[in-house]
């Protein structure tokens, strides 16, 4: 048996998710990022040879990880990064034995999701009639899609005009692992995205809905910032993040009894469980309705 390096492995590995796999680009730079940090590890004590890999020594690493302050469900997350190219060696019969097979993920305990409510998202939206420029019809466009179809940041910034079909009220977004999915567009959503239409001068499909200053596609980085500058300005939650309007977008569905399975298909979630978290939020929310405004409570 050929005796590869960790870096050929994960190359190898890297190239699969990319062509067979079709990961999207955010994928892959995220499992680079966390197996290059195991990979530094490694060449820190002289381990170069995939083979030489132990149980010991990635348990090593997890401990070192905890001593640096690395939060539970990092560590997770980068564990779950080393499996994946565990078993692709093994499955590949580039190593014998999976030395990762009997360590666990710490335990995490899950946070329920932060959300604001529909008045706080009215608000903002207010504050940019107030503000009327044409910047103002933008933003509100990036806003309501994020909220009002409960995109992820990645999905709003890959969309092009010919995705939006006012025709049949649907997007057809790109999701997570390059999979498509048909989301409805509501009637308040198309009457703000014709709006933001109106006042661009796009005739090419195929070019990206929403574009930066220098003309190209715009960034997450940018969309997070548009989106933390607002809610700043309408709640005094901690996280300001666009995963805040899909999150808010997910409990408002379930609150107003949406059926799970409709919610589950429109925010592109591949297992159920990750939308129940959202029931959960439902139920908080009700007990602190139920503890404010109950005699009994």
């Amino acid at each position: 048996m050929k005796q590869l390096t960790i870096k050929e492995i994960l190359s190898q590995m890297l190239s699969e998710l990319s062509g067979v796999s079709r990961a999207s680009q955010n994928t892959i730079d995220a499992y680079t990022r966390d197996l290059n940090e195991f990979i530094n590890f490694c060449n820190d004590r002289e381990i170069a040879s995939f083979n030489r890999i132990t149980e010991k020594s990635i348990r090593q690493f997890v401990i070192n990880l905890s001593e640096k302050g690395v939060t539970k469900s990092t560590i997770s997350r980068k564990l779950s990064a080393l499996r994946r190219l565990f078993n692709f060696a093994l499955r590949n019969d580039l190593i014998e034995k999976n030395p990762i097979s009997k360590i666990p993920n710490p335990k995490v305990k899950r946070k329920l999701p932060e959300t604001i409510n529909l008045d706080s998202f009215l608000e903002i939206y207010r504050l940019l009639d107030e503000k009327g420029d044409e910047s103002s019809i933008k933003i509100k466009a990036i806003l309501e899609l994020l909220y009002g179809c409960a995109f992820r940041v990645s999905e709003l910034c890959s969309l092009n005009y010919a995705d939006i079909d006012f025709h049949s009220m649907s997007i057809r977004v790109l999701g997570k692992g390059s999979k498509v999915r048909i989301v409805p567009l509501g009637s308040k959503s198309a009457v703000v995205l014709k709006e933001y239409f109106k006042s661009t001068t796009s005739s090419n499909g195929l070019e990206p809905l929403f574009k930066n200053e220098s003309g190209e596609r715009i960034s997450r980085h940018s969309v997070y910032n548009i989106v933390k500058h607002y809610l700043s300005k309408v709640t005094d939650i901690d996280k300001r993040s666009p995963h805040i309007l899909r999150h808010s977008a997910a409990t408002h569905m379930l609150d107003r009894e949406a059926d799970i399975m409709a919610v589950k298909e429109i925010l592109g979630h591949e297992n159920l469980s990750t939308t129940q978290i959202y029931t959960h939020v439902s139920i908080e929310r009700l007990k602190k309705s139920y503890k404010k405004a109950h005699p009994k409570s």
